[in-house]
């Protein structure tokens, strides 16, 4: 009987290998049938927005506003300080230390905007949930932190 129980279990774990062998062979073969994925378009609203001018004057009222949207979307890489040490900040390359003044000295306003608005690398688009001065705010807010 104990010798029955044995087999069966070597059965079943033989089984359960071929089975996962089989789903990971299966996995990788339709993997290599998937066409490469395309390199995305070059942006053209990025050259448009680069020209844009800020419409908005930081006023303590935008900046506020602009404070809280950055800390709910901007801060867990940004940092609050703006410094580039939030708790994310490690796990991505190159996050920007808004607090050094040369980090943004050659970017426009309009830069700013598209960089928020549509994302950048692993920075992920504000996209449309925000209305375009909630954007021109956080441009704002970002620079201040150079100011400071």
């Amino acid at each position: 009987m104990k010798r029955e129980l044995g087999q069966r279990e070597a059965l079943l774990k033989t089984l359960l290998v071929f089975f996962a062998l089989f789903f990971f062979v299966f996995v990788l073969w339709a993997q290599k049938d998937q066409p490469p994925a395309k390199a995305p378009a070059p942006d053209k609203t990025a050259a448009d927005d680069a020209g844009r001018v800020n419409p908005v004057k930081p006023t303590q009222e935008s900046l506020a506003k602009a404070k809280k949207m950055y800390a709910i979307d901007c801060a867990m890489c940004h940092g609050d300080k703006g410094d580039g040490k939030g708790d994310m900040a490690s796990d991505i390359k190159n996050v920007t230390d808004f607090t050094n003044p040369d980090a943004l000295k050659n970017h426009t306003d309009g830069q700013l905007f598209h960089t928020i608005r549509h994302g950048k690398g692993d920075m992920p688009p504000e996209g449309d949930r925000a209305k375009d001065d909630d954007i021109w705010n956080l441009v704002n807010y970002v620079r201040a932190f150079a100011k400071k």
